[in-house]
């Protein structure tokens, strides 16, 4: 590549000899040429692209990196890259409008002032849809593939920025070395680390093609409130012949955060990057410090009638670390709970029964954001807390017509293959098949089962099965008033039966605990348990789904 009169000559005034203190080095010809090639990828010497960003709320993909790593703890590869389009721009063009050829990859240390520098290493990959829309280019293949091989290698957990489209038809020199390029290794090498290692996946505008397809292998999508997500862009939609869309109808927030495509959904770029380093920490290991609320609170939380709803999400919060629960889907099958909390800065996964919406009864999506929560904890060693409160499975003609036998049963067979530690607290009902899938399977499968005073129990709901069990003598009594008096008795006798305490005196359950030992009861649980080495993961890889 042959540079112009003016660059040599930019280059060979930045090198000449610069007096400084005694004893420094001056700026030799070789360095100054290298300081130089570096300087277009800096955001100081991209003022339009910057610009640009700016107003659209965005900030580039370099101020991203460097504000997820630790300051001065990032080392690129392949940064002096330019587009594979020799043939048809020129050196100082490529080299000024295609920096790094539209992908930021290196080695770097996130959270490192919480945790140690072997701990806090990670693989960061963002595509720069400032350079060529973020689309795919022939040589960020290929940095992409050495990335990818040394993040195995080296076992690195992995952020992503996916913002961009897929193949980039321009590069024009590639043509004489592949065709159609669907023999590249960068899909496949990428879906490997599933499961391997933590990878998360963030979106800050739109995401199609190639690159939807690389964010969809990631166990965590978070994507910022004007990201767009699709496996097809406008382009390739119009290209199909199915119509002429914007990019902002194709794949928008309201339609992937309800449908579970995305995990966490954020306001901008700083807030995804921040969410981004708290979801790592989960899996960096314990936070040396911590705090948290009065546990007595918890003794309050559950109403004393045992009809009224109360708010799941205050129950974890009060009982985890300060502004340590991340929830994850929320507006995805709301009528479970998943996320991650600490405990005396130890990291869990937490699955909770949402009594708010039906009941707490597990549908179809609920049961697959469980069976993933469990996938993703057991693939890297967290243990799982499962709070219940759940009338069991939910049931109805339409309830079927959403695949819920194959749904549901997720919970059991993930669930029996787990081998991270895992405790339930039944926090009031348990009842049927869908409180033994909460509880991985059966009472008896977790590390401990334990209730708090007002759980609750029975093979179905209580009500139902007076209902159902005493139809023939409730249909006798001709008295509507009798024949309530009667139900209602039948109805206190179970729930009598039902109670935490006898179910414990049967040694159903483990134990009837105060709610303000739950943490204590939580942390000898953990300490009780072995280490499960990496190695032991029953489970090689994270669904997608």
């Amino acid at each position: 590549m042959k540079l112009s009169k003016n660059k040599e000559q930019a280059i060979e005034n930045n090198a000449s000899p610069v007096k400084k203190e005694a004893g420094s080095n001056s700026i030799r010809p070789e360095l100054a040429d290298v300081i130089h090639r570096h300087s277009f990828g800096l955001n100081t010497n991209r003022p339009e692209a910057v610009t640009k960003r700016q107003q659209k709320n965005q900030r580039t993909a370099r101020a991203n990196v460097d504000d997820l790593c630790d300051k001065d703890r990032f080392i690129e590869y392949g940064a002096l890259a330019v587009a594979a389009q020799r043939g048809r721009r020129s050196a100082d063009d490529l080299i000024s409008k295609t920096p790094a050829d539209g992908l930021i990859a290196g080695i770097g240390s996130v959270n490192g002032t919480l945790f140690d520098g072997n701990k806090s290493r990670c693989m960061v990959m963002a595509y720069d849809y400032t350079v060529l829309a973020g689309t795919q280019g022939y040589f960020n293949h290929k940095k992409m593939d050495r990335m990818l091989k040394l993040a195995h290698e080296q076992r690195l957990p992995l952020v992503f920025f996916a913002e961009g489209g897929g193949g980039r038809p321009g590069d024009v020199d590639a043509t004489g070395v592949m065709v159609a390029g669907l023999d590249l290794s960068t899909f496949g090498s990428f879906a490997k680390l599933s499961g391997y290692v933590p990878m998360v996946g963030v979106v800050s505008g739109p995401c199609f093609a190639g690159n939807a397809a690389l964010l969809g292998c990631c166990d965590v999508i978070i994507a910022t409130k004007n990201s767009n997500i699709g496996m097809g862009g406008p382009v390739m939609i119009e290209g199909g012949g199915l119509g002429v869309f914007k990019p902002e109808e194709v794949g928008p927030m309201d339609v992937q955060t309800q449908n579970g495509v995305v995990d966490i959904e954020v306001s901008d770029d700083i807030e995804a990057v921040n969410v981004a380093k708290q979801y790592l920490s989960y899996f960096q290991g314990t936070t040396p410090q911590w705090e948290t609320g009065d546990q007595l609170r918890l003794r309050d939380l559950i109403p004393e009638n045992r009809k009224r709803v109360y708010d799941i999400r205050t129950v974890i919060k009060a009982m985890s670390d300060t502004d340590s629960f991340l929830e994850l889907r929320p507006k995805f099958g709301p009528g479970m709970i998943t996320g991650f909390l600490k405990i005396e800065g130890r990291p869990f996964g937490v699955i909770a029964n949402n009594c708010i919406h039906m009941a707490g009864a597990i549908e179809a999506e609920g049961a697959d954001k469980v069976a993933r929560l469990m996938q993703i904890c057991n693939a890297h060693g967290l243990p799982i807390l499962s709070l219940c409160d759940t009338p069991g499975f939910m049931v109805g003609p339409e309830i079927e017509k959403r695949a819920q036998v194959r749904h549901v049963c997720r919970m059991f067979v993930i669930g029996s293959h787990l081998s991270v530690p895992y405790f339930t607290i039944v926090l009031r009902r348990g009842y049927g098949l869908g409180a033994m899938a909460m509880a991985k399977g059966g009472f008896h499968e977790s590390f401990f089962t334990a209730a708090w005073p007002t759980g609750e129990f029975g093979a179905m709901g209580l009500e139902g099965a007076v209902k159902a069990g005493f139809k023939k003598e409730l249909s006798a009594i001709e008295d509507p008033k009798e024949r309530e008096a009667f139900y209602d008795q039948l109805v206190a006798q179970l729930y009598e039966r039902g109670k935490a305490i006898n179910m414990a005196s049967y040694v159903e359950i483990d134990a009837v605990i105060d709610p303000a030992d739950t943490r204590k009861w939580i942390m000898q649980g953990l300490i009780s348990v072995p280490a499960r080495q990496p190695q032991e993961a029953s489970h090689s890889f994270v669904d997608p789904w």
